[in-house]
C-alpha cells in the first residue's frame, strides 16, 4: 500500500513540476472551440520588472475557416475580449497583422486564416509582481457557415527573471507583420476622391507585385476590392476603389481615412485625407507615358503570332502597289491606317459601352461571343474566295466596296479586318496600356485605342511618308495569280482554326456545321463562276444569292445550338497535371507549401497557344510543372467568365495571357510577362517555392 502511495505522490509531483514548466515556458493550455483552437502565449517566461509584457492571443483554425480583422468588412466582427478576471493587469492592447481579403460572392472582406498570433502589450497594476491573465475571447469563424465562438483562456506569469520563452519568435514575428507608418519600403503618395470613388497612388522600393489596400474610415464604409494600374516598372501603382453601397450625394472629399497598403509580408498603415479633387498634374503625366507604352505596344503587336494570318492581306496589299505612282501608294496606305485607326476606335467605344452598362470588359473579349466568331468565319472565307477570284463583283457591298479593286475601301478593309484578328493577342506593353485604359474614364480609353491604332498602323504609315519604300517591290505580273492562290490557302487555315475557336462555344456537331456551310459557299461561288453558255450571265447572280442563304444560315447556328451545347473541354484540362482554376484554393495550396501555377488562357488567344507549346508543355517547364510539390491550375476564358474577369481586374490585367505563381516564398504572387521564356518561368517557380534559381 505504501508503495503505490509514494507512486501516486511521484506522479502528482511530476504533474506538478510539468505544469510548472508549461507556465515557466510562456505558453497557457490549448483551448478547442468548433474548428478553432487557441491559446496566450508569453515572449518572456517571468515578469521581471517590466513595466509592459510582450503577450499574444494564438489561434488555429481548420482548413476551409476565417476569422476577422478590426475592421472586418462587408460582414463579420472583431476579436471581443475580456479582461475582467485577470489578476494584477491593468490594460491589454491588442494589435492586428496585415490581414489578407476575402472575396466571396460580391462580398469583400479581411481577416486571417490558417493559422495567426495577434500580438498583445499587457501592462500589470504593479510591476515585478506576478500576472494571472484570465481572457474570454469571443470569435466569429466562417465557412460556408458563422459560427460565434467562446474560449476561456489563461496564463500564469510567476515574478521571476523575464527570460525570452519558446514563444518569443513567434510574438516578434508578429508584432513585425502589423502595419506601421512609413518604412521606406511602402509609401502612400495620393489620396483622391471623387463622389463614391476613391484612389490611391503609392510606391514600392523593390516594385509590387500584389498589392492590397484596406480602408477604414468613421462612420464605417465598405468598399469593394481595388482595380490596379502598375507603371515604372511595377514601382508605382495607382488604385482605384468604390464605396459598394454609397449613400447617396455621398463624397469622399474631405474625408479622414485610415489606409492600410499591403504586398506580400510588408504593410504600411497611414492616415490621409482624402482631397478635395481629383489632382490634374500626376495623371495627365502618367496618360502621357501611357500613350507612348500604347504606341510601342500597337507596333509590336504586328510581330506578334495572332497577326501572322493577316499578313497575306497586308503582303497582297504592298505587292499590288509595286510600280505605281507614289500619289497612288500614299493613297493606299493612309486608307489602310485608316481602317485600323477606325477599328480601334469602334474597339473603344463598344467597350465604353460595357463598361458604363456594368459588363466585363478587357481586350480580345469579342471572340468569346460565338455570332462574333461565325461573322470572322464568313468574312475570312470570302476572303479566300476572293483570292481565288472566285467572285469579282463584291459579296457584300456594305464590308468592302470593292475587295480586289482599285479604290481605297478595299485597304480601308484590308486594315480593319488586320485589327480584328490582331485582337486575340496580348503584346508586351499592351496589356499595361489596355489596363490603365479600362480602369479610367472613357476620354483615357479613347486617347489609349488611338494610340494602339497608330502603333499598328506605323508600318502603313512609313509607306505613305516615304512612298519609293513600294517602289523597291516587284511590278505586278501573271506570278501574282500563283501567290493569291496560295496566300488563300494560308487564310483558310485561319478559318479552320476560328472553327475551333468555335467549337469550344457551341460544340463539335455545330461548328463543324458552320463549316460546311462555308465549304458549300465557296462551292457556290466556283460553280456560279464555271458556268458557261446561257448560264455564265444568271451563275454569278445565283451564286451571290446562295452564298448570302449559306452565311445566314451559319449566323443562325448559335442561336439555334446554345452557347454551350457540346462544347468541348478546354485544351489541356484533360491532362492530370492541369487542375481547373480555383482561386480560393491557391491560400490553402501554398500554406500547406506547395507552389501554384496559374494560367489564363483562351482558345482563342494565339500568343497563349504559343506559350504552351514553346514553354509550357515542353523541357524543363513540363517536367517542374509535373512535380508533386506544383500545382498547375488553368483557367479557362475562351467562353466569358465573370470569376475570372474579376481575377484579372483584380491584378489590373484586361487581356491574356496572364500566368502568375504563388508559393511559400512568393505568397503574393510573381506575374509574369506575356510572352514567356523557359527562364522566366523556372526562376519564378523556384523564387516563388523559396529556392534560389
Amino acid at each position: 500500500m505504501k508503495k503505490h502511495a509514494s507512486a501516486i505522490l511521484l506522479l502528482l509531483t511530476l504533474l506538478a513540476g510539468s505544469e510548472s514548466a508549461l507556465a515557466q515556458d510562456g505558453a497557457g493550455s490549448w483551448v478547442k472551440a468548433g474548428p478553432v483552437e487557441a491559446r496566450l502565449v508569453s515572449a518572456v517566461r517571468g515578469t521581471g520588472d517590466l513595466n509592459a509584457l510582450p503577450l499574444g492571443l494564438e489561434l488555429r483554425l481548420e482548413p476551409g475557416w476565417k476569422t476577422y480583422w478590426r475592421s472586418p468588412g462587408d460582414a463579420g466582427f472583431a476579436p471581443r475580449l475580456d479582461w475582467g478576471r485577470s489578476v494584477n493587469l491593468k490594460e491589454a492592447t491588442l494589435a492586428y497583422p496585415a490581414p489578407h481579403r476575402f472575396s466571396v460572392l460580391g462580398f469583400e472582406t479581411a481577416g486571417y486564416d490558417t493559422a495567426v498570433v495577434l500580438p498583445i502589450q499587457g501592462v500589470p497594476e504593479t510591476a515585478g509582481k506576478a500576472v494571472d491573465l484570465a481572457l474570454t475571447a469571443e470569435l466569429l469563424v466562417c465557412s460556408e457557415i458563422c459560427v460565434p465562438q467562446t474560449l476561456d483562456l489563461g496564463l500564469a506569469l510567476p515574478a521571476a527573471p523575464a527570460d525570452p520563452s519558446d514563444s518569443a519568435n513567434d510574438i516578434a514575428r508578429a508584432q513585425s507583420l502589423v502595419p506601421k507608418g512609413p518604412n521606406g519600403l511602402l509609401q502612400v503618395d495620393a489620396v483622391r476622391g471623387q463622389g463614391s470613388t476613391l484612389e490611391v497612388e503609392a510606391t514600392a522600393a523593390d516594385g509590387f507585385v500584389t498589392p492590397d489596400l484596406f480602408v477604414e474610415s468613421d462612420p464605417p464604409l465598405a468598399f469593394s476590392a481595388p482595380k490596379t494600374v502598375f507603371s515604372d516598372g511595377d514601382r508605382h501603382v495607382r488604385m482605384s476603389m468604390a464605396v459598394t453601397d454609397p449613400q447617396p450625394g455621398l463624397d469622399l472629399a474631405g474625408r479622414a481615412l485610415t489606409l492600410t497598403l499591403v504586398d506580400g509580408d510588408k504593410a504600411v498603415e497611414v492616415p490621409a485625407t482624402v482631397a478635395a479633387t481629383w489632382s490634374a498634374a500626376a495623371p495627365g503625366g502618367n496618360l502621357l507615358a501611357m500613350l507612348g507604352v500604347a504606341l510601342l505596344g500597337g507596333l509590336i503587336l504586328n510581330l506578334m503570332p495572332c497577326v501572322l494570318p493577316v499578313l497575306s492581306l497586308k503582303l497582297m496589299s504592298v505587292v499590288k502597289h509595286g510600280g505605281q505612282a507614289p500619289a497612288a501608294v500614299r493613297t493606299g496606305f493612309l486608307a489602310s491606317a485608316a481602317g485600323i485607326l477606325t477599328s480601334f476606335l469602334l474597339m473603344a467605344s463598344a467597350l465604353v459601352a460595357v463598361k458604363a452598362a456594368g459588363g466585363a470588359v478587357g481586350w480580345g473579349i469579342q471572340f468569346q461571343q460565338p455570332l462574333f466568331l461565325v461573322f470572322m468565319i464568313v468574312l475570312v472565307t470570302l476572303f479566300s474566295a476572293n483570292l481565288w477570284g472566285l467572285f469579282e463583283v463584291p459579296l457584300p457591298r456594305l464590308l468592302a466596296d470593292r475587295l480586289g479593286g482599285d479604290g481605297l475601301a478595299g485597304p480601308f478593309a484590308t486594315g480593319a479586318f488586320a485589327t480584328l484578328l490582331a485582337t486575340p493577342c496580348s503584346a508586351p506593353f499592351l496589356g499595361t496600356a489596355v489596363g490603365f485604359a479600362l480602369a479610367k474614364g472613357p476620354a483615357e480609353i479613347f486617347a489609349i485605342f488611338a494610340a494602339l491604332g497608330i502603333g499598328l498602323a506605323l508600318p502603313y504609315l512609313a509607306v505613305a511618308a516615304w512612298p519609293r519604300l513600294a517602289g523597291w517591290l516587284p511590278r505586278p505580273g501573271r506570278w501574282m495569280a500563283k501567290l493569291k492562290l496560295v496566300l488563300g490557302f494560308a487564310l483558310l487555315l485561319t478559318a479552320l482554326w476560328l472553327l475551333s475557336v468555335l467549337a469550344i462555344q457551341i460544340g463539335e456537331v455545330a461548328a463543324g456545321t458552320v463549316g460546311a456551310l462555308m465549304a458549300a459557299l465557296v462551292l457556290a461561288l466556283w460553280t456560279g463562276r464555271s458556268l458557261r453558255g446561257a448560264g455564265r450571265r444568271v451563275g454569278p447572280a445565283l451564286a451571290g444569292i446562295t452564298a448570302g442563304v449559306l452565311a445566314a444560315a451559319a449566323f443562325a447556328m448559335p442561336a439555334a445550338v446554345g452557347p454551350s451545347a457540346g462544347a468541348l473541354p478546354v485544351a489541356g484540362e484533360t491532362k492530370a497535371r492541369w487542375e481547373p482554376f480555383a482561386e480560393s484554393a491557391i491560400r490553402d495550396h501554398v500554406a500547406a507549401g506547395r507552389t501554384v501555377f496559374v494560367d489564363v488562357t483562351a482558345e482563342w488567344c494565339i500568343t497563349c497557344q504559343a506559350n504552351k507549346k514553346l514553354v509550357l508543355n515542353r523541357g524543363d517547364v513540363a517536367k517542374r510543372l509535373e512535380d508533386a510539390s506544383v500545382v498547375a491550375m488553368r483557367a479557362d476564358w475562351t467562353r466569358p467568365d465573370a470569376a475570372i474577369a474579376k481575377y484579372l481586374a483584380d491584378h489590373g490585367r484586361y487581356g491574356i495571357p496572364f500566368n502568375i505563381v504563388y508559393g511559400p516564398g512568393a505568397p503574393g504572387g510573381i506575374a509574369l510577362p506575356e510572352l514567356l521564356s523557359e527562364g522566366a518561368v523556372l526562376e519564378a517557380l523556384a523564387k516563388a517555392a523559396g529556392r534560389s534559381s
